[in-house]
C-alpha cells in the first residue's frame, strides 16, 4: 500500500539519515537505538506495528527528527522555529485515522510538543447549536476541553451542509480563530472522505493554509486486511486456518470490487470477525451437543472456513 502525502513544510533540514530506517521491507519509523527515552519508544513500537500507514509514519520521523535537530541548534545558540501540527487526514471510514491521532496525541505529549496528549473526538452535534451565539459556546467548550491534546473532528464537512442559514458556519469560524489564538495550547485534525475535505477547506479562506499537513489514508491492500483480521483473531486468542485464510481472502477481493465506492476496510474486518467468531461458537456447541465430543484447544481456537462470511448489513 502506498500512502501519499500531499503537502508537507516543517522545516529545511536532511532527512535522509533518519529516513533510510523507511523502506519496503523495514517499515519502522526511527531505530529503537536512536531513543533514549522509553515511554517514547514504545509509542514508536506502537506506530510502527500499525499495519501499512508508511507515510504516517515517514510524518513521524520527520517531526522528531525536526525536533532533535532544533534543540541542537537552541544549544548552539542558532534561531528555531515553532512547529504547527495542525492536519487533515483523509480518506475512506476503517483506514487508521482515529488510532493514528491518539497515538500522536500521547506521542506529541512525550516530546513536551503537547502538555496533555489526550484526544477528545467531536461531530457536528457536538460543535452546532440550536439558536445564534449557541453554537459558539459549544464550539469553545470543545475547543478548551482539547486544550493540551487533539481534537479530533470527523466528517469535518457536515458543518457546512445545512445552507446559508445554519450555524455550522459559525463553528467553522470559532475554530478558525481558536487556532491562532492557541496555536501552542492544541492541535486541531480534520477527518474524513478526500473530495468532501477538499470541498470543505475552500468555505474558509483561512483554512487551507491553516493545515501545514494534509495526509492521505488510501485503503488497505487485501493482503493487509488479511493481516490485520490476523492480528485481530490473535488479540483474542484465535487464529484462522489455511482454508479460512484462503475463502477471506477470495471474499475480500470480491466485495472490494463490488463496494469500491462504500468500503469499510478495517471496520469490515472486525465485523467479519466478531461474526466469524459466533458462528464458531455455534458449531462447536451444536458438535459438543450432537457428539458429545470433548474440545481440545485446537477446536476453541481455530476459525475455520465455514465460520467466515461477509455480509452486506453492519460492514
Amino acid at each position: 500500500m502506498k500512502t501519499i502525502l500531499t503537502q508537507y513544510e516543517l522545516g529545511k533540514i536532511s532527512l535522509t539519515d533518519t529516513m533510510r530506517y523507511i523502506n519496503k521491507e523495514n517499515t519502522n519509523v526511527v531505530s529503537n537505538n536512536d531513543i533514549n527515552n522509553k515511554s517514547i519508544r514504545e509509542l514508536f513500537q506502537e506506530l510502527n506495528q500499525l499495519v501499512g500507514l508508511y507515510e504516517v509514519k515517514k510524518l513521524v520521523s520527520e517531526i522528531y527528527a525536526y525536533l532533535q535537530i532544533q534543540r541542537q541548534r537552541n544549544k548552539q545558540g542558532l534561531l528555531t522555529d515553532s512547529i504547527v501540527l495542525h492536519m487533515i487526514f483523509k480518506g475512506n471510514p476503517g483506514t487508521g485515522k482515529t488510532t493514528v491521532a491518539r497515538v500522536l496525541g500521547r506521542l506529541f505529549n512525550e516530546l513536551n510538543i503537547l502538555s496533555k496528549g489526550h484526544m477528545i473526538e467531536v461531530e457536528r452535534a457536538d460543535l452546532v447549536g440550536e439558536y445564534i451565539g449557541h453554537t459558539a459556546q459549544k464550539t469553545r467548550e470543545q475547543i478548551k476541553k482539547a486544550q493540551g491534546g487533539i481534537l479530533f473532528i470527523d466528517e469535518a464537512y457536515s458543518l457546512n451542509r445545512g445552507g446559508e442559514k445554519d450555524f455550522g458556519k459559525e463553528a467553522i469560524d470559532t475554530l478558525v480563530k481558536a487556532m491562532e489564538d492557541y496555536k501552542n495550547d492544541f492541535i486541531l485534525i480534520l477527518a474524513g472522505y478526500s473530495n468532501e475535505i477538499e470541498n470543505f477547506l475552500l468555505v474558509n479562506p483561512g483554512l487551507p493554509s491553516r493545515f501545514p499537513l494534509k495526509i492521505e489514508f488510501p485503503d488497505y491492500s487485501i493482503q493487509e486486511l488479511v493481516e490485520i483480521a490476523e492480528l485481530m483473531l490473535e488479540e483474542r486468542q484465535y487464529k484462522l486456518n489455511k482454508l479460512a485464510k484462503s475463502k477471506l481472502q477470495n471474499q475480500l477481493i470480491t466485495y472490494k470490487k463490488n463496494n469500491f465506492h462504500n468500503f469499510s476496510n478495517a471496520r469490515l474486518i472486525r465485523n467479519i470477525i466478531e461474526r466469524a467468531i459466533r458462528k464458531q461458537a455455534i458449531r462447536l456447541f451444536k458438535k459438543t451437543n450432537d457428539n458429545a465430543s470433548f474440545l481440545g484447544r485446537s477446536d476453541l481456537i481455530t476459525i475455520s472456513e465455514s465460520d467466515i462470511e461477509i455480509h452486506e448489513e453492519g460492514s
